[in-house]
């Protein structure tokens, strides 16, 4: 029991230090304009602070910063994909797998006319996330160690979304953060379940 608190603290400070923009955030104005609390200082550099841009600025950040958050959540899933045993959790690889694959063919696609990937933006982001996909590779249980670990990283991309859907003006953003706060919190119940179920 201990290994597997442990296992969730390491993964969700991960998902923290790979976000440090989304830390910035103010919650405690909400309901007021959206505003850029100061700087958290978590070792690395705030990416240009996602939560101070807006329009195609925010956007380009944005997506470039869910690309290598989307990826992170694909190579968690190729790091399990056929030692998993469960046949939910081979459900939920395989769908991450697909689903995610998509959504960053779609976002490469609109990041053109904006100038491109933010490549400041996507490698800090990617490398938060390396350290996530260490510790499922190197899990006992690949199949608590997937679902454990996909909590914290989806909680991650619904901040990121939830800020989209106040900063973003272009409906397939707007749209794609929309589907991602429905899917991974529907999804992040249902592993919940599923490891409330396992005690």
């Amino acid at each position: 029991m201990k290994s597997k608190s442990l296992l969730l603290s390491t993964l969700t400070a991960l998902t923290l230090a790979a976000t440090p923009a989304l830390a910035q955030m103010d919650h405690s104005r909400h309901g007021q304009p959206a505003t850029t609390a100061a700087p958290v200082a978590l070792g690395m550099n705030d990416m240009g602070g996602l939560a101070g841009l807006s329009g195609k600025a925010f956007d380009r950040a944005y997506l470039s910063m869910m690309i290598a958050h989307h990826q992170g959540a694909v190579d968690m899933a190729r790091a399990v994909q056929g030692r998993v045993k469960d046949a939910q959790v081979k459900s939920w690889v395989a769908n991450v797998i697909r689903d995610q694959t998509r959504e960053i063919s779609d976002m490469n696609t609109w990041l053109k006319p904006l100038g491109g990937v933010n490549t400041g933006m996507r490698d800090m982001m990617a490398s938060g996330m390396k350290g996530m996909v260490t510790l499922i590779k190197t899990a006992k249980n690949p199949d608590v160690a997937f679902v454990e670990g996909m909590l914290p990283h989806h909680a991650s991309a619904l901040d990121m979304a939830n800020l989209a859907l106040q900063r973003s003006n272009d409906p397939r953003v707007l749209k794609l953060s929309r589907d991602i706060i429905k899917a991974q919190a529907d999804e992040m119940y249902a592993y919940r379940q599923w490891l409330t179920k396992r005690g």
